[in-house]
């Protein structure tokens, strides 16, 4: 029972004492994580970006630092983490600069090929159907755009032993099978390192 309530609050963090404790977790842990995905993407000034699954907002503040003319977007089916991440750039929101939507990644309200880097962290063992929101990235990303997800498979293989994470769903190549169904290319994972953490990078570019 608790591995299961562990498991939703993870993946979609609510009002109460659990979301309290899982945004201190996501604040404490995904932070390198967070800020290494955002330069992994190679965010170019003048970029449309995507976080998806952006909780309190840690990676959505890294990446609007590099954008001058951009636009940053982050979507986020938690309305604890939609409504934390606002509060935390609510001088980008109010000028424009970010905008959030409280959705689910397999419906997204943004047009057709319009994003050129997409990045998320700890976030692809959560969507309910991995194949569509594939799908859905692929769709609104441009031909060649560029998206990168964080994740130390070590710790999400320990958190899987323990029935914390949705069965096989966190495995990464059962994620990039459905990247690679959707119509990405070059999809493949990579080791790196950052602050003394050892953690795994998944590269995955829009068909052109």
């Amino acid at each position: 029972m608790w591995a299961e309530k562990l498991s939703q609050q993870l993946g979609r963090p609510t009002w109460g004492v659990g979301g309290w404790l899982v945004t201190r977790f996501f604040i404490r842990k995904n932070r390198v994580l967070e800020e290494n995905a955002v330069q992994l993407c190679g965010i170019q000034p003048g970029d449309t970006v995507l976080e998806v699954g952006h909780g309190p907002g840690l990676g959505l503040r890294s990446a609007a630092k590099l954008l001058t003319h951009g636009t940053l977007l982050g979507v986020d089916y938690s309305e604890l983490m939609h409504n934390k991440a606002k509060k935390l750039l609510k001088e980008h929101v109010a000028s424009g600069k970010v905008r959030l939507h409280l959705c689910d990644v397999a419906a997204m309200p943004l047009a057709d090929n319009t994003v050129d880097r997409v990045f998320h962290c700890n976030c692809y063992y959560f969507w309910p159907d991995q194949r569509k929101g594939a799908s859905e990235l692929h769709r609104v990303m441009k031909p060649g755009a560029l998206m990168v997800t964080t994740l130390r498979l070590e710790n999400v293989s320990l958190l899987a032993s323990k029935q914390a994470l949705p069965k096989d769903k966190w495995r990464p190549e059962v994620y990039m099978s459905a990247l690679s169904d959707s119509g990405f290319t070059d999809v493949r994972m990579e080791d790196a390192r950052a602050e003394n953490i050892t953690f795994q990078a998944i590269y995955a570019t829009a068909s052109k």
